[in-house]
């Protein structure tokens, strides 16, 4: 019996809703980075690592379930997997680990007046883009999965891609707006900057696009970074990027030092307060999440008033603000400079990139 599953199968029997127990053997800091929704955690690596045999012993198990082991890059749950076989529990290893699923996904969807928001998220990730669909035409934003994905999707609807936009040069996960905008024969937009060396069309501060029955409009939003640009649809929704989340907002320090992140935290005030300044009713779709994302119909999202209601107390006065933020900025992950060049020369890396993009996104002060 194959003791192994591919990241596909795993990710099919979710979506499907099939029983099956994901078995996380983890360190609890690794488990806390991120997990695999709806999984259970026993603390086992060290001691499946040194070839000790009680530690699954008691672990509660569904009788009858399919049970996929996980570790961080597939190793140590074979040697879980092996053990609950020997046991007379039908158990495999998730192939590649948590560094294979971090290429995991599933979509909801939602409609607006002339919009059908199709969400699409990197559940191993938190990684969220999406496919704008209107009359015959497609707009894409802030692709993080293969192209040919967004193709996929793109066929099903019935609609053909004409617009691939960013809403900021991303830093934790390669960008496949430039290859989608190629393979789809789209027009690739991207906010006015000066960093990337390729070709695109510049999306200014209030520019609009206009596809199948309805309009986007680019609001410059800087503080994350200095181009990050918010998409507004038929004045009901704002696609915000890395500027806000449903519970927090983007860090202003990636590549810069605390005068610069100061600085930029002061942008950032001023960007939330002109989004404020909108109809609380506005849904605000956000471009990452810091949990793992179920398998289930409900979209990441929320009412602008409601967000505006939480976030109260950050906006009271600039400074405050800026200090709050500064105060709360996460550690960078290594791979983030690495992620950010090849992001900026639109080109592909000569290596694995679950390996160089392996870990929890890390973009948002909460």
């Amino acid at each position: 019996m194959d003791q192994q599953i591919d990241v596909r199968t795993l990710r099919q029997w979710l979506e499907e809703k099939r029983p099956v127990t994901v078995l996380d053997v983890r360190l609890d800091e690794d488990r806390e980075q991120w997990s695999i929704p709806g999984s259970i955690h026993i603390n086992a690596y060290e001691a499946l690592k040194a070839g000790q045999r009680e530690m699954l012993s008691n672990v509660p198990l569904p009788v009858g379930v399919p049970v996929v082991t996980v570790c961080n890059r597939g190793v140590v749950s074979e040697i879980a997997a092996k053990q609950l076989v020997e046991t007379g529990v039908p158990a495999v290893s998730l192939r590649g680990g948590m560094q294979a699923w971090s290429m995991a996904w599933n979509i909801v969807e939602m409609d607006l007046s002339q919009t059908r928001v199709i969400q699409v998220r990197r559940t191993g990730k938190g990684c969220l883009s999406y496919l704008l669909c209107s009359g015959d035409e497609v707009t894409v934003i802030d692709a993080s999965l293969e192209p040919e994905l967004y193709v996929e999707l793109a066929r099903q609807q019935g609609v053909r891609i004409r617009y691939v936009l960013d809403t900021h040069i991303h830093a934790d996960h390669l960008s496949r707006s430039k290859r989608l905008a190629e393979v789809a024969g789209a027009e690739l937009w991207l906010p006015k900057q000066d960093r990337v060396h390729f070709p695109h069309r510049v999306l200014e501060n209030g520019r609009k696009l206009h596809f199948g029955d309805s309009v986007l409009q680019a609001i410059h939003t800087p503080g994350h970074t200095g181009e990050s640009t918010c998409y507004f649809v038929e004045h009901q929704a704002l696609f915000t990027g890395d500027t806000l989340f449903l519970s927090g907002v983007g860090r202003p320090d990636l590549h810069a030092d605390s005068s610069q992140a100061s600085e930029r935290a002061g942008h950032l005030y001023h960007s939330l307060k002109k989004i404020f300044d909108l109809e609380r009713s506005v849904h605000i779709f956000p471009g990452h999440t810091s949990a793992p994302v179920p398998f289930n119909d409900d979209i990441l999202a929320a009412r602008l008033g409601d967000i505006a209601d939480r976030l109260h107390e950050w906006l009271l006065s600039e400074e405050s603000f800026k200090e709050r933020i500064i105060a709360r900025i996460p550690p960078t992950p290594p791979n983030y400079t690495r992620i950010t060049e090849l992001n900026e020369a639109g080109e592909s890396p000569d290596v694995d990139i679950t390996e160089l993009e392996a870990g929890a996104n890390r973009c948002a002060v909460s």
